[in-house]
């Protein structure tokens, strides 16, 4: 099968991957609940730079993220965790704060992980945050992408849903990279809570539909191609182990034809039986042709929360160093898989587990 993905050589670029989007604290009650917990523990998430801290932390990768923090000790916290998963923060927009949060803060995220039938629950306060006040032309682009020069550019709709400016930041950062040969992804990830009050469901397709058009990768359940894209997927089943390939195929190939521009697109799969166990595996489409990586069945969950992000980081890494769509499914497939035995939004996997899990997990490619 021909190259996918056209990448820019690796010592052309200080930057594997440039991620764009907003970082919150997240506070973990651990094996209690948000209502009743006395003591949280914190860790760093968002959708955009998850995936970049996956690159760098398990894949060994050169990743950056681009977002902008309040400037007191919650945003410095927030900081010291980017450094430890090795994301660069240089190219991180520092705001002044006013002492009450009244004109810009940092983004909180309180998460239960659910347990058995008691389903994971998330309780996010990111208004007015610093990220969401990003507007074109605070971010310098061009000096990025072809001074310092980067292979790959990672956004979603969550940030692009955010205000009523991220979403052109978002497509300013995206032709920017389009012009200096960037790969460029996109994940769907559509929250109805994060559209609610800039235009709802009507906006975030209208909105999603102008970025994918700027994208060559494209994460997203069918769910989010409803939902984020506006289309109609009748015949696609959610029992994901009785999943008919030939209407999913049919629905991906619906939306390789309205968007050229999108070489592959690519979605997890799950099959919840509870919070604690999961049937996991994906699917991509690419070149004509429908990939699915067999399901790992009885998934042990500990933490669901960023298992979407890990599955983008593993095939990301599996393009960005040269596999095919078959083997960088499967590094997607265990990586997200192996994100989701430990607490946390960011992997805590090993390369070399990664890897053993690709080889041994008997995951074949059915094409």
């Amino acid at each position: 099968m021909p190259e996918v993905i056209e990448l820019r050589p690796a010592d052309s670029c200080r930057w594997d991957l440039v991620a764009l989007g907003e970082i919150m604290l997240r506070l973990d009650p651990g094996d209690d609940r948000i209502a009743t917990a006395r003591n949280f523990r914190v860790w760093e998430g968002g959708g955009e730079y998850n995936v970049a801290r996956g690159l760098r932390k398990c894949f060994g990768l050169r990743t950056t993220v681009v977002t902008a923090l309040a400037d007191n000790p919650v945003g410095r916290l927030i900081e010291d965790l980017i450094l430890q998963g090795g994301v660069d923060v240089s190219h991180v927009l520092w705001r002044p704060y006013d002492g009450i949060g009244r004109s810009v803060r940092n983004g909180l995220n309180f998460t239960e992980r659910g347990f058995g039938l008691r389903g994971a629950v998330g309780c996010s306060d990111r208004g007015n945050t610093a990220a969401s006040q990003l507007k074109p032309g605070d971010v310098d682009w061009r000096q990025l992408f072809a001074a310092e020069g980067a292979r790959w550019l990672h956004c979603g709709g969550i940030f692009a849903g955010l205000s009523a400016t991220t979403a052109a930041v978002a497509e300013e950062a995206m032709a920017a990279a389009r012009e200096q040969g960037v790969v460029v992804s996109y994940d769907l990830n559509f929250r109805p809570s994060i559209w609610k009050a800039v235009g709802g469901a009507e906006q975030a397709v209208a909105v999603n539909r102008r970025l994918v058009a700027l994208a060559d990768v494209m994460f997203g359940n069918e769910e989010d191609l409803h939902a984020a894209l506006g289309y109609e997927l009748e015949g696609v089943a959610t029992d994901y182990l009785n999943l008919d390939l030939t209407a999913y195929a049919a629905a991906l190939k619906r939306v390789s034809d309205d968007y050229p521009n999108l070489k592959l697109i690519a979605t997890s799969l799950r099959r919840v039986k509870s919070a604690s166990v999961n049937d996991w595996g994906g699917i991509c489409f690419a070149s004509g042709h429908l990939f699915q990586g067999e399901f790992l069945p009885d998934l042990q969950v500990l933490d669901r929360v960023g298992g979407g992000d890990s599955f983008a980081s593993g095939l990301i890494y599996g393009l960005l160093t040269g596999r095919d769509v078959e083997l960088s499914l499967r590094y997607a497939i265990a990586h997200g898989a192996l994100a989701m035995t430990t607490p946390g939004d960011t992997s805590m996997a090993t390369l070399s587990e990664v890897e053993g899990l690709v080889t041994g997990s008997g995951a074949r490619i059915q094409r």
